[in-house]
């Protein structure tokens, strides 16, 4: 495996992990020229499923392109490498097991919010909005509606409300920092 700092065909694997499902083995590599580590990810080449677009053109399925849009989705959230990998891994298997030769992206696009459901909230809201093209704020209300009104919902688990913020300070100095805040300002003296 070429190393993809140094550029060089010279590495040892230091770590080997399969996916819960067995689908995905993660090697963990040590270049032997640069010592630098890097990660590479092998999976069983399955048939090209090409993807119905909405304007009915065919394209092949890109896995690389769905992960990027996920990231997008889920930039500055906890959510970390590993799970989005897991993410994309579980719909290219869910395509695969109930697809032979083509898949519409509308079926792609729900399976993401399903599972993006599951993990982050935020993260939906925004892969909804691009995946069903909100055009304005009403429609991000209308979204946020849905969602709290319907509990059955993945993203409604009480492992995924967020938890509440402390304040750093104590109450005391919070108590104090309010007082200041509502005392009348001197104006600067010139001189």
């Amino acid at each position: 495996m070429l190393c993809p700092f140094c550029h060089q065909d010279n590495d040892r694997v230091a770590d080997t992990r399969t996916s819960t499902d067995g689908s995905v083995v993660r090697r963990r590599r040590e270049c032997c020229n640069c010592g630098r580590k890097f990660t590479t990810y092998e999976r069983v080449e399955a048939t090209q499923v090409r993807v119905i677009k909405r304007n009915g053109s065919r394209v092949p399925f890109d896995r690389a392109r769905l992960q990027q849009g996920i990231e997008r989705a889920c930039w500055k959230r906890q959510i970390s490498d590993d799970q989005i990998t897991a993410l994309i891994t579980q719909v290219e298997h869910d395509i695969n097991r109930t697809f032979d030769v083509e898949v519409e992206s509308r079926y792609i696009g729900k399976q993401v919010m399903h599972y993006l459901g599951k993990l982050d909230q935020v993260a939906y809201v925004r892969f909804a909005s691009v995946y069903r093209d909100f055009a304005d704020a009403d429609d991000f209300a209308r979204e946020l509606q849905r969602m709290s009104q319907n509990p059955d919902m993945p993203c409604h688990s009480s492992e995924y409300v967020p938890k509440k913020k402390h304040s750093r300070f104590s109450k005391g100095k919070h108590r104090r920092n309010k007082e200041q805040d509502s005392a009348p300002s001197l104006p600067l003296e010139e001189g």
